[in-house]
């Protein structure tokens, strides 16, 4: 079990606190834009490995499209609230 109540050797106090000077932080050096493709070949290769079709997932799909109580009628009464108490984006919001 985890106490509630902490050790007063831990408590950090802001007399202890040592603040950074300006001189101490890092510069920033601005270089060149960079990028690298390495990992693209890799994630294409991966990718490619991955079948077209995967009959699993389609048959799962199926089977939920033949369900007439999916999806639940408390999923969709709660994305119609979510839809009926969002902004219109079309309208200017300034």
């Amino acid at each position: 079990m985890i106490s509630s109540t902490s050790s007063s050797d831990r408590v950090l106090r802001p007399d202890n606190v040592v603040a950074a000077s300006p001189s101490a932080a890092r510069p920033y050096a601005q270089g060149p834009d960079r990028i690298s493709t390495a990992g693209a070949a890799f994630l294409r290769e991966a990718l490619e490995r991955q079948p077209a079709v995967r009959p699993a997932v389609v048959e799962r799909g199926r089977e939920l499209v033949a369900d007439a109580n999916y999806p639940a009628l408390v999923i969709i009464e709660r994305v119609a609230a979510q839809i009926i108490n969002s902004p219109d984006l079309s309208e200017d919001q300034s």
